[in-house]
């Protein structure tokens, strides 16, 4: 057994999403969540800038004894990957290679679509992947920067995420795709709006497959890093700014009430 906690970071607080489907599968694991509200959105940072910010908040999880990094932001995941992993020695999950594997998992998949911030999508990361894997795979590539504001600001129903969403994906129709992958953790949060525009397309949320990923490896035999299953685990949150908007925003992403949960640090 190993009493360690997992570190999971993003660049604000999408990324308890993630958090929210590690725990579905690991109830007794304890986690340690950094979201870098001080400086989100990642998306519309440089590549030096991503990985510089990122290595801080590797620093600040590897101080906190975690056993294991879960990357839950994409835009990390798709820039900075390569560094964290040179950068640390932890065992380090990131979100787009499960997203991948599973939107590839079918051997009828022809068309993959992929949203994603504008960051994410210009790197090309998931393209790259998917090619990598099934060079005769057709992709469609849709950067969504309304999606976070609007969500953000709890507008997920109505009319004006409806017109984002017909904004975003009627590419995606025309196109006549068969799987989608939400390519941030966001977007889980409008599912319901995504699946209703696109009847009969797949939909992978690369949350639930890294929160997968993590589960299978943390079981391995040889590994032995599984928490036992005495006691409440006590999870802890951290946050690089903190108000009340953010505080209502975690509390949606995560699903329950966090108030006096999230303390806030700084990493200079």
């Amino acid at each position: 057994m190993d009493e360690r906690p997992i570190g999971v970071f993003d660049s604000g607080l999408g990324g308890l999403t993630v958090v929210k489907e590690i725990k579905k599968i690991l109830p007794n694991e304890r986690i340690i969540y950094l979201g870098d509200t001080a400086r989100v959105p990642y998306g519309t940072r440089s590549k030096e800038a991503v990985t510089e910010f990122s290595l801080q908040n590797i620093t600040f999880l590897e101080k906190k004894n975690v056993k294991c990094i879960v990357i839950a932001c994409n835009t990390s995941s798709a820039l900075a990957y390569s560094k964290i992993k040179a950068f640390t020695s932890l065992p380090t999950f990131e979100v787009i290679a499960p997203g991948v594997k599973a939107a590839l998992s079918s051997g009828y998949i022809k068309r993959i679509g992929v949203i994603a911030t504008r960051s994410t999508i210009g790197s090309h990361a998931y393209k790259k992947a998917i090619l990598k894997r099934s060079p005769k795979t057709s992709v469609l590539e849709i950067a969504c920067p309304l999606f976070v504001p609007l969500i953000e600001e709890g507008e997920l129903k109505g009319k004006l995420i409806g017109y984002a969403v017909d904004k975003y994906l009627n590419p995606l129709l025309e196109e006549k795709i068969d799987t989608l992958i939400l390519g941030c953790t966001h977007y889980p949060l409008i599912r319901s709006q995504i699946a209703a525009k696109l009847k009969r397309v797949r939909i992978v949320d690369s949350g639930k497959t890294v929160a997968k990923e993590l589960s299978v490896y943390l079981k391995l035999k040889e590994k032995d890093l599984l928490a036992s299953k005495n006691g409440k685990p006590k999870d802890e949150y951290f946050v690089t700014d903190l108000t009340d908007r953010f505080l209502n925003i975690a509390e949606v992403f995560l699903g329950k009430k966090l108030k006096g949960s999230l303390r806030k640090i700084s990493l200079e």
